[in-house]
């Protein structure tokens, strides 16, 4: 298991707080150990810090005053969506207040004309597109876990759409949040564009709540396309898959998903889904449009493939075989574990320009080998992100070094190339130490930015980079 240094604990202040916390919200304020502890799990290697308490505010204000006390106290605070991030975001290594925001759970306002909606933090993407399905409407970022909207703007997520519908960042236009000291502030309008000063809204979009709780957050909509289609095709390397993305994305074919499956993975995924895949390098993806419009998509892809060696190439537009193909890729994570029955996933992510992702999946399955380690690659391919999860027997110490090692190489790799340490799981704690690295001298101006925000570092300290003095 990882470890992540604690941080100084304000024994006083805690107590107080959570004297002054509970008489505010009885029942909805708890201390019992295991639900501490749910609520600092991770769900990658790094070492659980459980918060003081975890509190159920049931509202904007709530959050407010909750934060004032807290920020009287000098007393941290960590928000808490479903706890599905990978780099030890939900711990409290200072201890303090956890803020679960799962009872903030509406969606406040849809405006089907002009494509926007405004949720309360709490409410999970699938929950607000079952809501929307009716009106012809779909929020189209996919992380794969079923997260809150919350926790996907503070982390920045992206998914399985993101090669044309974009991340977070590209589909939240406004937020509403609670600064370190208690103040509810707006960040934009409902308008799809804005020169009104600084951009607050993107700043703490992929904050991590290091600077504010978001409490509200207004959203672009999509209209749910007229056809989709899905295709599947099996390739002879690793290499060969990620030049035929490379084309399609050069050829400038608007593909809505295109996922990338290793041997090991689709051999996984086989065991698990029972799906009878050639157990080698594997493309999956999704076009959206008119049924002409997808029909042309995937003859083109077609073409491209077989140019490059792919064969098996299948589409269809038949939900019942699209969705089983997608919940296949999306229970990859419980594929690997079955896997290899008894290890642990340790999920690290990286994203690279496309014209070296071909050379940097290679490269990552080659260094797995020379290490002995089993490292299922699943990719985002067609915006250059991949994740690799190497599966690890925590109790051989052996193996842990090397998997420490082995994802230490992989975001230096990606930096090398003119990438990142992380295409969507963010910084947290796990990866601090490979930021100043990609970034140099904007880690001190980030920095410099959270000081002046928060003076006093309550808000979900020793996150993204080290702690200040």
């Amino acid at each position: 298991m990882a470890e992540i240094a604690s941080l100084p604990r304000n024994e006083t202040g805690i107590r107080t707080v959570v004297d002054i916390l509970r008489q505010q919200f009885g029942e909805r304020l708890h201390t019992g150990q295991a639900i501490r502890e749910q609520h600092g799990h991770t769900t990658t290697w790094i070492e659980n810090q459980a918060p003081d308490a975890v509190v159920y505010p049931a509202s904007t204000a709530e959050v407010s005053d909750l934060i004032r006390v807290c920020a009287t106290h000098d007393v941290p605070v960590i928000p808490y969506g479903t706890g599905t991030s990978l780099e030890g975001h939900v711990n409290a290594p200072a201890g303090g207040i956890c803020i679960d925001l799962s009872e903030m759970n509406a969606v406040l306002e849809v405006n089907a004309d002009d494509l926007d909606c405004r949720v309360q933090p709490g409410v999970t993407r699938e929950d607000l597109n079952t809501w929307l399905r009716d009106k012809g409407l779909f929020f189209p970022i996919d992380p794969g876990a079923n997260a809150s909207l919350g926790g996907m703007a503070s982390t920045r997520a992206s998914g399985t759409n993101a090669v044309r519908y974009g991340t977070m960042k590209d589909n939240v236009l406004a937020v509403e949040a609670v600064m370190a000291d208690g103040r509810i502030i707006r960040t934009g309008t409902r308008a799809r564009k804005s020169s009104a000063g600084y951009d607050l809204t993107r700043l703490l979009v992929g904050s991590e709540g290091t600077l504010g709780v978001i409490t509200e957050i207004t959203l672009r909509l999509h209209g749910i396309p007229e056809a989709i289609s899905a295709a599947r095709c099996s390739f002879p390397t690793v290499e060969a898959a990620c030049q035929a993305v490379t084309a399609v994305i050069q050829y400038g074919v608007p593909v809505a998903r295109i996922e990338l499956l290793d041997t090991i993975m689709v051999r996984a995924i086989n065991g698990y889904a029972d799906l009878g895949l050639p157990e080698t390098p594997l493309l999956l993806l999704e076009f959206h449009g008119t049924g002409a419009g997808v029909e042309e998509q995937a003859g083109i892809f077609g073409d491209i493939a077989g140019e490059l060696g792919g064969t098996g190439f299948e589409a269809t537009s038949t939900p019942e075989e699209r969705n089983r193909l997608w919940k296949a890729r999306h229970d990859a994570y419980w594929a690997m574990l079955q896997y290899r029955p008894g290890a642990k996933g340790v999920a690290t992510d990286a994203c690279v320009p496309i014209s070296r992702l071909a050379e940097c999946v290679t490269a990552a399955q080659e260094r797995a080998l020379e290490l002995g380690l089993i490292a299922p690659i699943v990719g985002h391919a067609g915006d250059g992100n991949f994740h690799v999860t190497p599966l690890v027997n925590m109790d051989d110490a052996e193996e842990v070094a090397k998997a420490q090692e082995y994802t230490s190489w992989l975001s230096q790799l990606a930096i090398s190339v003119g990438g990142t340490c992380t295409g969507e799981h963010g910084i947290g704690q796990g990866k601090q130490s490979y930021l100043r690295e990609e970034l140099g001298d904007a880690t001190l101006v980030m920095s410099e930015i959270k000081a002046a925000l928060d003076p006093a570092n309550i808000m979900n300290p020793g996150k993204i980079f080290a702690p200040l003095d």
